[in-house]
């Protein structure tokens, strides 16, 4: 029989994909590197792909957004409605759940979101997650492409935003009719738990992956290819497209809960830290939002509202504000002012500021906002010029500024 061909995957950015080189071929499978803008014709005879893990365009806008984005994933779309096998892992599993690829074969139906707990005080972040953590198979054992293993398996993450939640109350209802939650975390007694101590990143029901309605497309956070223990997650791959259980299939269609850009007037007191050197990640986002509006223009800010605390405190926490690459903006009504850090004064700004319409997205939670103080709230402001008022409403250019079932986007008057 002819061994398997799996193309891995290399976004820009992409770091992991010299060890899923090596697991691929350590299980009996022939494996090949295509970088995202390779000729396709070389993946003609390809019978899976997989797309690896690491920070694909350095994360920027949120994990997984750009290269979701990129022209090779409609054709990754069309390749899983023909039944071929795609795999995704921690920066792979962002890109499927951002191409909604996972879980419903389209449309963006949840997030990955920025890891966070809930404890007895509310809500707190662990940052960037590096440990080891157990996984167990949720779905039954053939239901996915690397379900058909024994568990409990042993696995590193190293994530910062890995935390699978949706807005939509229904959406993980079906999931579970559907047997589609694939993977869980657990204990080493194999015990499931949305636990911090078991599922660290705070993920709903404690997923740890899902895969699409036909099972032939998986995204998992955690890492089998960096561990021996991982193998047999590979091995489940090989025996499913060897048993050419992959088949065409329909999308699936399902009423996603649409969402609306409101307005709101500015608060009391915002702050808005701009980058003095070039913003590789404004620039970035832009290009994104520019293959559905070409001649759109962004400017991106760090966006505080602080209503009880003073501007000057905030912007001496040299991690919120670093005077030698940044500039801050204080606004209050109509009144925009600019920080001095040499003289921790005030200073009136003369040229205007804001030349477009603002959108402000946040986290949920929002995490960050303790450092605003009581009240306060931290996001991302995004200046947009060069669109239209309708067409900024669009879900397709909402969506490159926010995952809704993570984050609140509204529009600043």
């Amino acid at each position: 029989m002819k061994r398997p061909r799996i193309a891995v995957i290399s976004f820009p950015g992409n770091n992991c994909e010299v060890e899923s080189l090596r697991v691929i071929k350590e299980t009996g499978m022939e494996a090949m590197f295509f970088r995202w803008n390779d000729d396709r014709s070389k993946l003609q005879d390809v019978g899976g792909y997989f797309i690896p893990g690491g920070f694909s365009y350095e994360d920027r806008g949120r994990s997984g957004m750009v290269a979701a984005r990129d022209p090779l994933m409609k054709f990754l779309s069309e390749e899983a409605a023909k039944g071929k096998t795609i795999i995704g892992n921690c920066n792979g599993a962002q890109i499927l759940i951002e191409s909604g690829l996972v879980p419903l074969n389209s449309g963006l139906a949840m997030s990955l979101a920025r890891n966070a707990v809930r404890t007895g005080a509310g809500w707190s972040s662990p940052g960037f997650l590096s440990e080891w953590v157990w996984i167990h198979p949720v779905c039954s054992r053939n239901r996915c492409a690397t379900s058909d293993w024994e568990a409990p398996m042993h696995l590193p993450i190293a994530h910062g935003e890995g935390r699978f939640v949706t807005t939509d109350p229904d959406l993980v209802a079906e999931l579970q009719k559907g047997d589609q939650i694939a993977f869980a975390y657990c204990t080493e007694a194999g015990e499931i738990s949305e636990e911090p101590s078991v599922a660290p990143n705070g993920s709903t029901l404690g997923i740890a992956g899902i895969c699409n309605p036909a099972g032939n497309v998986v995204a998992l956070m955690p890492h089998p290819e960096r561990t021996d223990l991982g193998k047999p997650y590979f091995d489940s791959l090989r025996r499913w497209i060897e048993a050419g259980k992959g088949s065409a299939h329909a999308r699936h269609t399902w009423n996603s809960h649409s969402w609306k850009l409101e307005k709101n007037e500015p608060r009391t007191t915002e702050v808005f830290i701009d980058t003095i050197i070039t913003n590789n990640e404004e620039r970035t986002v832009e290009q994104a939002a520019r293959r559905v509006v070409a001649n759109l223009t962004l400017k991106q800010w760090k966006y505080f509202s602080i209503p009880k605390k003073d501007p000057g405190k905030l912007l001496s926490d040299l991690s919120i504000f670093n005077p030698n690459k940044e500039r801050a903006f204080i606004r209050r009504g109509d009144d925009v002012t600019r920080w001095n850090p040499d003289s921790r004064q005030l200073s009136p700004q003369k040229d205007p500021v804001f030349a477009g319409m603002l959108l402000v997205r946040k986290d949920i939670p929002d995490t960050g906002a303790i450092s605003a103080g009581d009240g306060g709230e931290s996001g991302v402001c995004y200046m947009v010029q060069g669109i239209s008022e309708a067409d900024l409403k669009r879900s397709d250019v909402l969506e490159i500024f926010a995952n809704p079932h993570a984050s609140t986007l509204e529009m600043l008057q």
